[in-house]
């Protein structure tokens, strides 16, 4: 694997994208960035954060870190709270719930008692009130970082074809809440609710990884990352770790119409 910078001067400085030059080897390439990230996170503050994120990408991800027995002895599993940057309106037994996708691919994957249960934040979307279940876990933020904007060490991201990232979505609220770490959203055109980390927090994080994979993103991600900032139509364009780095891990045919 031979990762290759993206012509890094005609992007914002802020942000890095990586051509990972096989699809096969996106999942890897970004267990590496997160294991080491997580390792420093725990020698320079004794612990460390990890936002996770749906999609086929970061499943195939997860199971790396549950089956890689290198991985997976490299992880600092006793220091790392895991979160999610954001999940269906929907229960946790779901087949569409992010958690269902990283319990089964992850947590239920390990040996017992290498992770502690309490260090896995799930957002409660069982509630009938999505709205509540924001609220809820933005008090689940609140009680891990207090009452500052929660920073994260890492937050895994996607892009959707339409641009979105986490569950903020063109045209919707969550694009510019700013007074609140975690809210609910009404996505249109799916008809459901979302329940959401908000921009600032998403912006906040110490790492951003972006995974994007599939020709189906191929025309987005070239408007997102080239062309005129447009962060209503695309709300992936806006997320931009503001005080910490970006990285856009590509594979070839999401990449594949970038200058």
């Amino acid at each position: 694997m031979h990762p290759e910078d993206l012509n890094p001067a005609t992007f914002i400085p802020a942000r890095r994208l990586v051509r990972i030059d096989d699809s096969a080897k996106l999942p890897r390439a970004a267990a590496e960035e997160v294991v080491n990230r997580l390792n420093a996170a725990v020698k320079a503050r004794g612990t460390a954060t990890l936002a996770l994120a749906g999609g086929s990408t970061p499943k195939a991800l997860y199971r790396l870190f549950a089956d890689d027995d290198g991985l997976r002895a490299r992880m600092p599993w006793a220091h790392t709270h895991f979160f999610f940057g954001d999940e269906r309106h929907v229960s946790p037994d779901h087949a569409d719930s992010n958690y269902r996708m990283a319990r089964e691919a992850l947590f239920d994957r390990l040996p017992a008692g290498l992770l502690p249960a309490a260090q896995v934040h799930r957002i409660l979307t069982e509630n009938p009130s999505a709205n509540h279940a924001a609220t809820d876990y933005e008090k689940e933020l609140r009680s891990y970082f207090g009452d500052s904007l929660p920073q994260l060490d890492v937050i895994l991201l996607g892009m959707g074809g339409d641009g979105h990232t986490a569950s903020v979505f063109p045209g919707t609220t969550a694009l510019r809440e700013n007074a609140s770490s975690v809210c609910a959203v009404w996505v249109d055109k799916l008809s459901t609710y979302r329940v959401t980390m908000t921009p600032p927090v998403l912006c906040n994080a110490r790492c951003v990884l972006f995974l994007v994979a599939g020709a189906d993103k191929t025309r987005t991600l070239k408007a997102v990352v080239e062309g005129p900032s447009e962060t209503d139509r695309y709300p992936s364009q806006g997320i931009i770790a503001h005080s910490g780095e970006t990285i856009w891990m590509l594979d070839p045919a999401a990449a594949a119409e970038l200058a």
